[in-house]
């Protein structure tokens, strides 16, 4: 009796990787631009905390596009 052959999963796809990062860092991007928007604090603090997030949320876009360049590109070899 022979021992059936063992059934490897195939190796996921780096492309699918980084477009699911991709999708999670726009999320977090809207997310941190919606919390921009409603924040409560009021006086001096408040405009460079709202600077910040916002700054935070464009940083997480632009990472975002440059993962799906990086998709993109993966896919066309």
């Amino acid at each position: 009796m022979t021992a059936a052959p063992r059934l490897r999963a195939a190796a996921p796809d780096p492309a699918d990787g980084l477009r699911a990062h991709c999708e999670a860092l726009r999320v977090h991007a809207d997310r941190l631009r919606a919390a921009a928007g409603e924040l409560e604090r009021q006086g001096p603090p408040a405009a460079p905390f709202r600077a910040e997030v916002a700054a935070l949320a464009e940083r997480c876009s632009t990472a975002a596009d440059g993962l799906a360049l990086a998709a993109a590109r993966l896919q066309d070899r």
